[in-house]
């Protein structure tokens, strides 16, 4: 089968044959159809973040998938039902994390991610995976699935943002996602579906006209451009947010956030950035904390209540904005043109097969 991966002699992805996987018990086989690029995958790339399976001189990409089941393999699933794998795996057996459905909350030295950190993904024409780790979605969605794995990313990071204000009768209105990208988009989309959220913006470094742009305000957000509005300044130009996501790795922007949260406010942390050192005024900010209620949560990865909720989220958000996002397909043995960097394309998938 055609798989894409990078290897130890060869960093930049490629096209190889490998042997059709075999499914082991409680394992089904799955035909893939799609599979997403995103940031973590040059990250992958570039030896900034992950790493290959143990003892394996290549790495299969991709995290980011949607596929058939081609062979239940007496498993509770049926064949030709359209499924999402989750990322996470346990090492070797299983821990605590993975025996309460928790593995999002896992420390990275006590999980796998397929595709990214030492197991194979899923961007090859087949692929196998534990039946608890595949979620079914409608057959509609066969295009379009590749989101619900970055969609329930945010799911769980608005999750915790709110977990963490539940003491107190917080009623948030105003709401800022840092970045335009792919993660930032989907975010936007889940804030405009909150009914008790009444006014969105989202913050990016792009001119007009811009794809994104138009997602954003067709979303019914305001595009706030950084390079005139530095985070920082947000609360000032526009108001104080009572929920900020960051999408982008920028380090700075953690602790800019801060200011741009109003008081009792709530930003939740998805980039990862490089290591960075700068200057912070931290006796200022650490004030800024405690006078104001204000916090910061970080958030990884999701478990399979988060890809249950952001299957809903899709199929609740308008039906133009999943063909908006995707806006580049390519065949497997088009791989160099699929990872070429373009400001023009949102999403970028690489299709393996059809419904």
């Amino acid at each position: 089968m055609d798989a894409i991966v990078v290897e130890h002699d060869d960093p930049h992805p490629h096209l190889i044959e490998l042997s059709e996987p075999t499914p082991s018990d409680g394992e089904a086989l799955v035909r893939t159809l799609r599979v997403g690029i995103d940031g973590t995958d040059f990250e992958v790339i570039g030896g900034s973040h992950g790493g290959f399976p143990a003892g394996d001189d290549y790495h299969v990409l991709g995290h980011e998938a949607v596929g058939v089941v081609e062979d239940p393999n007496g498993t509770a699933l049926e064949a030709g039902q359209v499924v999402v794998p989750t990322v996470r795996r346990p090492p070797a057996g299983s821990n605590e994390f993975f025996e309460r459905g928790e593995p999002d909350m896992a420390p990275p030295e006590l999980c796998l991610e397929r595709g990214i950190d030492g197991a194979h993904g899923y961007m090859a024409e087949y692929f196998t995976s534990p039946a608890e780790y595949l979620v079914p979605i409608p057959d509609a969605f066969a295009d379009s699935g590749v989101l619900v794995e970055p969609m329930s990313n945010a799911e769980k990071a608005l999750d915790l943002a709110y977990a963490s204000r539940s003491s107190f009768a917080w009623e948030p209105t105003a709401s800022l996602v840092l970045g335009n990208g792919p993660l930032g988009l989907l975010t936007l989309a889940l804030l405009e579906e909150r009914p008790e959220i009444d006014r969105t913006y989202c913050l990016g470094r792009r001119d007009r006209p811009d794809p994104t742009i138009d997602v954003i305000e067709r979303l019914g957000a305001t595009y706030i451009d950084s390079r005139e509005t530095p985070v920082a300044q947000v609360a000032d130009a526009h108001e104080p947010m009572d929920v900020i996501v960051e999408a982008t790795g920028y380090a700075k922007h953690a602790f800019e956030t801060i200011d741009a949260l109003a008081p009792n406010g709530v930003g939740a942390l998805l980039g990862i950035p490089d290591d960075w050192s700068f200057e912070i005024n931290g006796g200022r900010l650490h004030s800024e904390f405690v006078l104001n209620n204000k916090a910061l949560v970080g958030s990884v990865n999701s478990h399979l209540e988060d890809f249950e909720a952001a299957k809903e989220t899709l199929e609740a958000a308008p039906d133009w904005f999943a063909e908006a996002l995707i806006t580049d397909v390519f065949s497997p043995d088009e791989v160099e043109d699929a990872f070429t960097r373009d400001a023009s394309r949102i999403k970028t998938v690489i299709e393996f097969d059809a419904l």
